[in-house]
């Protein structure tokens, strides 16, 4: 049960941080009586809010360039525009800038200009999703929080570029173009408190090099992955949720015990080759293997301990975790084995 709670909690935290933590930010730091001292001016192609004296929407106005930034302005929404260029002199005065959201501009990296983004020293999040971008901007805000980089044409990250980005929980670069010689052992250096890396959607042929020890949720659908290297896991010791969907992997490419690993709660392999269920540990909970090869369920073989011993726990022991398994789109016929069921006690939903 504490398990579950904290799984549950996690997925709180990561999808409501950067709402809770600006809000706080806003009434902690900066109270509301404090702003009287600030102009309100506003740009013209711009809205300001009154109730959120702080933020500055200028998305969906056909702007091609940035416009002049107010001091007070914390939270800049400049999505959906055709800006071609991020140049210093709108920022000149936005020395509170925490948030600014770029997705779904013209920008590349020639139209960054240099240096302009790491002067943005209170910045904690950095949305450039749907960019033309092909390589992670440098240098980036020592103190960012979120990186989102999805959606570009990013085939290269520079050396160096995240060594001193020790406040970065999240690395979303999925939907890019890289390759396995664009991430280098050292790519992720510097990264010590990174949760979540999304590298879904390139063009990876083997499992990144030196993923950082605290990674929780490592995403990496949707590439041509053939092979888990043994022990591949025991340097991401805290990894929880790893998917590995849409990629070639079968069962040769699979260590004995590649998967059996007690940190993963949420397994996703789904439109892969396999043939069989790879051993599992018992504190998984979630295991996707649907569009898959697989032929039979034999709960005897897959069962993290033994049968035996698994009906004799009942509810009241240490049984497999196990509560969802997917497995349609195989080649498996109803009904479930029975031994899953004993082995399972706490399955809620198996799909076949």
């Amino acid at each position: 049960m504490t398990l579950t709670v904290y799984t549950a909690l996690l997925f709180l935290f990561l999808a409501n941080s950067v709402w809770t933590r600006a809000v706080r930010q806003v009434y902690d730091e900066l109270d509301p009586e404090h702003w009287s001292h600030y102009t309100f001016e506003c740009p013209q192609e711009c809205f300001c809010p009154p109730s959120f004296p702080n933020a500055l929407y200028c998305d969906n106005k056909g702007l091609k360039e940035i416009p002049a930034i107010p001091a007070r302005i914390w939270y800049l929404y400049l999505q959906n525009n055709q800006i071609e260029t991020v140049s210093e002199k709108p920022f000149v005065n936005a020395t509170h800038l925490r948030w600014i959201n770029l997705n779904k501009n013209k920008i590349t990296n020639n139209g960054i200009e240099s240096g302009v983004l790491s002067k943005l020293k209170r910045l904690l999040y950095l949305f450039l999703e749907d960019n033309e971008l092909e390589e992670v901007p440098a240098p980036l805000p020592v103190g960012l929080e979120q990186l989102r980089l999805a959606r570009n044409k990013i085939s290269r990250i520079p050396e160096g570029v995240f060594n001193n980005l020790e406040n970065l929980t999240m690395l979303d670069l999925h939907q890019n173009s890289l390759l396995d010689s664009a991430l280098q052992s050292d790519t992720f250096q510097g990264l010590n408190n990174l949760m979540q890396l999304n590298i879904a959607k390139n063009s990876l042929k083997k499992m990144p090099l030196s993923i950082p020890a605290n990674t929780l949720q490592l995403f990496l659908d949707n590439n041509s992955i053939e092979v888990i290297p043994e022990n591949y896991f025991s340097a991401i010791p805290k990894v929880t949720f790893l998917r590995l969907n849409y990629n070639k992997l079968s069962d040769d490419g699979i260590p004995p015990n590649g998967f059996n690993v007690s940190s993963i709660l949420d397994l996703q392999l789904s439109h892969n080759q396999l043939t069989k269920i790879p051993p599992i540990n018992a504190h998984l909970e979630h295991l996707h293997l649907d569009h898959n090869k697989i032929k039979s369920v034999n709960g005897t073989q897959i069962c993290p301990v033994s049968i035996a011993l698994a009906e004799d726990y009942g509810f009241h022991g240490n049984i497999p975790r196990l509560r969802y398994l997917r497995l349609d789109g195989n080649e498996i016929q109803p009904p479930i084995p029975l031994d899953i069921m004993i082995c399972f006690q706490l399955l809620q939903a198996v799909i076949i």
